[in-house]
């Protein structure tokens, strides 16, 4: 194949153009923006499953709350009308009213033990309300967190997607000054190898690093300017300059 010598050399400037594509996607998938994003959501998933244990806890103490206050109410209002009947003189009968302050003193020891379990209950949903609301304070703290990294990768994706356009608007007006069949063979050796051309510097390959043997080495000192050569081990497009050394 024959190209001329300027176009052959314009095919380091879309190798330079391929290798920073080449970055910018490798960047792209390995972004610590994008890393920091999935640590986050991680914390968040095992947070919510703790804030839904908290806000369960917190349910079942003020259930527990309204159950004792349930049962309160009705031995509350049964010890007031005894110990109206008690007071109105209405209940003559000695013995009658001998049971009947004797079912006020049970009433009142009753009363007595459901107080107390309320109040163990009451604290029990304060310490509840206390967990789940520092909880929350995380998940909030958490979720904003998460949204300012959100944030942070999308800022930065959008600059390399933008530099990326900048590449890729830049290799098609390189490709359009080179010939087809150049830019053909260029991409044939890029799908194989990643880049399609390598400086041929000090006689040695910058793409795969083989130094020229002496058959290769008399071959290409012979070669015209124009013809394109490529290197034996790797198959791109050996590019010359005078820091070539043939």
């Amino acid at each position: 194949m024959k190209a001329a010598p300027s176009a052959q050399l314009r095919l380091m400037d879309l190798n330079r153009v391929d290798t920073t594509l080449i970055q910018l996607s490798h960047r792209r998938r390995s972004l610590p923006e994008h890393r920091e994003v999935l640590r986050l959501q991680g914390e968040l998933a095992t947070l919510e499953d703790e804030l839904t244990a908290a806000e369960t806890a917190v349910s079942d103490a003020e259930l527990e709350q309204s159950r004792l206050e349930d049962e309160l109410t009705p031995v509350r209002d049964r010890r007031a009308r005894d110990q109206q009947r008690i007071d109105s003189g209405e209940v003559t009968n000695a013995k009658a009213l001998h049971g009947l302050v004797e079912e006020a003193a049970h009433l009142d020891r009753r009363i007595g033990e459901l107080e107390d379990t309320q109040l163990e209950a009451m604290e029990r949903l304060e310490e509840a309300s206390a967990a789940r609301d520092e909880v929350k304070a995380r998940h909030t703290d958490l979720d904003t967190r998460l949204g300012e990294a959100v944030e942070a990768r999308t800022r930065v994706a959008r600059e390399i997607e933008t530099d990326a356009k900048a590449q890729l608007a830049e290799r098609a007006r390189i490709v359009k000054d080179l010939p087809a069949d150049l830019y053909a063979l260029y991409e044939k050796r890029r799908q194989h190898v990643g880049t399609g051309a390598a400086l041929l510097v000090a006689r040695r390959c910058e793409g795969c690093g083989l130094a020229l043997n002496a058959a290769d080495l008399r071959r290409y000192s012979a070669a015209a300017p124009d013809d394109v050569l490529q290197c034996a081990e790797c198959g791109r497009i050996l590019v010359r300059t005078e820091a070539s050394g043939l």
